[in-house]
């Protein structure tokens, strides 16, 4: 059997992504439908990030810059990895470097293709549909590391020059890109599931030296960070609800010093199910305990929670900040929203 081209094994790896409904973009970009902007527009049900954040969920972009690259292999991510597909390509290093004008541009062309579908569908709110063709948001994660893509800070203003808001998702292992954005994005995630180099080399697998050591620097220097910082602990049941785990993770935001702390399960999800168990998904109630034993350690109190999506929010803020016309809960915290056990699409 011929050994298959580089572009022959890209081109493979795209028409996977096609068809688990990701629209691609360029070279190494995607955009991909959300559970919950179908819930937004139809059914009138909104994200986490709505409550939490004021974010429009039938506004929200969610948005890959690097499809296929990313220098950790994280157990519980869904991305797909060479063993998973009987493939062989350097996932630690983009070939390409679309332009960030175009991206943008064909990410909200491409969202609003995705919405179009909506205008004449029974239960569509057509003030809602409308508003979703000017989208407001774009969530910069999906799939892939972000910050691998070397024209990051270039894109992240080019949609803030066209009003739209960022929240850019990372395993933090790029401390030298985040240093030297040209523009900081409006919320930066920090995805945390390790709690010390052990348990990080052993989950997270990285796939450069250093990782752990580049995390922390990461994580030091959120403090310096004018837009708002949040860590994203992601509970893997059996792995990192343990006393020693929530004592070091409490460890970890007293280092960065987020202003937000988002205690989320693992979904058993895409690839991952390949290298994790049902079991290993937590219940809301099992999220919200050790949640409660991550504020006793961390002196963050707990100010609201999402029981469909799994989740609960811990803050050392007097007020949130709001970054669009969302679910108007503030710190109201502690509701229910009517769902049947729905998660967002970030792993």
């Amino acid at each position: 059997m011929a050994e298959l081209k580089t572009e022959d094994i890209y081109q493979a790896l795209n028409e996977r992504l096609e068809r688990q409904g990701y629209h691609l973009i360029g070279n190494h970009s995607s955009v991909k439908k959300c559970y919950w902007n179908h819930a937004a527009i139809a059914e009138h049900r909104f994200c986490y990030k709505s409550k939490f954040y004021g974010i429009e969920s039938h506004r929200c972009i969610q948005l890959s810059v690097s499809n296929h690259w990313c220098w950790n292999a994280c157990t519980h991510c869904w991305r797909l990895r060479p063993q998973d597909v009987g493939l062989e390509w350097n996932e630690t290093k983009m070939p390409y470097n679309d332009d960030p004008k175009f991206i943008v541009e064909n990410a909200i062309k491409e969202y609003r293709r995705i919405m179009s579908g909506y205008k004449g569908r029974q239960g569509t709110d057509m003030k809602m549909y409308q508003e979703a063709m000017n989208p407001k948001h774009v969530a910069i994660s999906l799939t892939g590391e972000a910050t691998l893509y070397p024209r990051l800070g270039e894109l992240i203003k080019e949609f803030h020059n066209r009003g739209i808001s960022t929240f850019l998702v990372t395993r933090g292992i790029r401390p030298d890109i985040l240093a030297n954005l040209e523009e900081e994005p409006s919320q930066l995630y920090i995805s945390l599931e390790a709690w010390d180099k052990e348990s990080y080399n052993l989950f997270n697998k990285p796939l450069v030296p250093r990782g752990w050591e580049l995390t922390l620097e990461t994580l030091g220097m959120l403090p310096s960070f004018s837009s708002t910082t949040v860590y994203r602990i992601t509970v893997v049941k059996g792995f990192n609800d343990s006393d020693e785990a929530i004592k070091g993770f409490a460890k970890l935001i007293k280092l960065g010093l987020p202003n937000y702390v988002e205690v989320k399960a693992y979904m058993y999800v895409g690839a991952s199910k390949g290298r994790l168990t049902r079991e290993n998904m937590p219940n809301y109630d099992e999220v919200k305990e050790v949640a409660k034993k991550i504020s006793n350690e961390s002196d963050y109190p707990i100010v609201s929670e999402s029981v469909p999506s799994r989740v609960v929010l811990l803050s050392n803020m007097e007020k949130p900040i709001r970054y669009g016309n969302g679910m108007p809960m503030g710190w109201s915290s502690v509701e229910e929203e009517e769902s049947p056990g729905e998660y967002d699409d970030e792993p």
